[in-house]
């Protein structure tokens, strides 16, 4: 066997390593989670088909009844766009609360990871995600869960790190394009993934988005570049912050930044103490459910 087989380039822990022969091996493996009931929560869940790349699964509420009409949230998982999806448990860990505790739908979106599927390619899938959600308006699309109960008058898009900064791009997708179908009435940007300035992050943005112009030139990781920050359709957005977080001052640089970018919307940081990024999908703390409240809260108005 060529002893080149086995010669690491690039060592991102604690996402990825790449070998010499184009392998790539993950760090984190996440547990993935069949479709179907969760017989704690009660949370019905199945898994689309959006196109020959994207797929999605849908989470609904027990007891919902044909014609009910529950908010959407449009979800965008975390993971340093190179680990994680939308069928696993840290998905399900994260959308269930928003589920059982907003009486909402949940509709995740599985974008093609890097650094196999570099960057723009997990925005550009999710853009491709939320215009699937968005062809039911009128009880018209392909998927009976969203025809029948989904109220895409009151959209709202989430996600966690890296899940947060998707959230954002094609919310100003939506708004350059004046996407038709459905409104987006918020956003949770939660413990975003934004870069940073730290060499170690250099080094991973050079393999997950190879043709990247940097952190502060790249409107993907550097919002104060986009010119179409303000067109953002959205009322409100929450941007979620966590005391002991590397990457907390890229949430309150996003914050400040959206509050001066002329939008007419309004925005909200929330700080969580003594806590780490996305500490909430790994724990059952106060202050986790905490976070979660405030979060509920955001999707019901009781602001």
């Amino acid at each position: 066997m060529d002893s080149n087989t086995n010669e690491i380039i690039c060592d991102c822990f604690p996402f990825f390593k790449i070998y010499k022969d184009g392998r790539v091996e993950r760090y984190i493996v996440t547990q993935p989670v069949p479709a179907g009931l969760d017989p704690v929560s009660g949370v019905r869940c199945k898994d689309l088909v959006v196109s020959q790349d994207v797929k999605a699964r849908i989470f609904v509420p027990q007891g919902i009844t044909r014609g009910e009409k529950l908010p959407l949230i449009v979800h965008f998982h975390g993971g340093a766009f190179s680990t994680g999806s939308a069928f696993d448990n840290i998905t399900q860990k994260a959308v269930i609360p928003f589920v059982k505790q907003g009486n909402s739908i949940v509709v995740s979106i599985d974008y093609r990871l890097a650094p196999e599927h570099p960057l723009p390619i997990a925005h550009q899938d999710s853009w491709v995600g939320l215009q699937w959600v968005a062809t039911h308006a009128n009880g018209e699309g392909p998927e009976p869960w969203l025809n029948e109960n989904a109220d895409l008058g009151n959209v709202f898009l989430s996600g966690e790190s890296a899940g947060a900064n998707i959230a954002h791009y094609v919310a100003v997708q939506a708004g350059v394009t004046k996407l038709v179908g459905l409104k987006i009435k918020g956003m949770l940007i939660i413990h975003p993934y934004f870069g940073s300035r730290e060499p170690s992050e250099h080094e991973l943005y050079k393999y997950v988005a190879p043709a990247s112009a940097g952190f502060e030139d790249d409107p993907i990781a550097n919002p104060a570049a986009d010119p179409n920050l303000s067109r953002i359709p959205c009322e409100r957005v929450m941007v979620l912050v966590a005391e002991k977080d590397g990457l907390r001052s890229r949430g309150e640089d996003y914050h400040e930044t959206l509050a001066k970018s002329g939008w007419a919307g309004d925005v909200e940081l929330f700080e969580t103490k003594g806590e780490d990024h996305c500490f909430h999908v790994f724990s059952d703390s106060h202050n986790a459910g905490v976070l979660i409240q405030k979060m509920v809260d955001f999707i019901k108005g009781d602001m």
